[in-house]
């Protein structure tokens, strides 16, 4: 029979033992926006409690984005793809037995946009390759314009850290599977 004495009390771990995924240098994704580097990982009171927060700097533009590292799940930050990866982009923008909506340009836009910022680079694939085969078609909206140069750059630059090479040799690389 145990006492009050013998029974230990078990104290919560502390913040310190658990590891952020990420640390300062490292590279991630941030949905819609692409390649960032954490910059910094700091502490701000909010409303009274403190929070730590990522300081990611978006490669192509600079931007700086605070992510708590509590919600990092909830806002889609997440590692480059491995390279065991890419090949399955390579495949989904290669794919062609697929049917492009017929849908006015507008619905298909807010189609598109809904998924590029969703983060997945699956789905970032799957918009470039659908607005490339519809170039092919037909001319593009402005507004489609615009979402096949976000692809093409959210790609573009993805690829490019997780196969190690060049921002160049990967857009002669996109370049080459649509050329007929």
């Amino acid at each position: 029979m145990a006492t009050a004495r013998s029974v230990t009390k078990q104290k919560k771990p502390s913040k310190a033992l658990f590891s952020l995924p990420f640390k300062v240098g490292d590279v991630a994704v941030y949905p819609a926006h692409g390649v960032g580097e954490i910059k910094s990982i700091e502490q701000r009171e909010i409303s009274g409690s403190k929070h730590q927060f990522y300081i990611l700097q978006i490669l192509d533009n600079g931007m700086k984005i605070m992510v708590p590292t509590k919600n990092i799940n909830a806002v889609g930050l997440r590692e480059i793809i491995s390279k065991d990866e890419v090949e399955a982009v390579y495949a989904i923008l290669k794919e062609r037995d697929i049917t492009i909506d017929n849908q006015t340009w507008n619905r298909r836009y807010r189609e598109y946009m809904d998924k590029i910022k969703t983060g997945s680079i699956y789905e970032i694939a799957e918009v470039y390759r659908d607005l490339m085969l519809l170039k092919h078609e037909k001319a593009l909206s402005f507004g489609e314009r615009k979402l096949l140069d976000s692809a093409r750059s959210l790609l573009i630059k993805e690829l490019a850290f997780a196969e190690a090479r060049d921002e160049d040799e990967i857009d002669m690389d996109l370049q080459d599977i649509f050329d007929d």
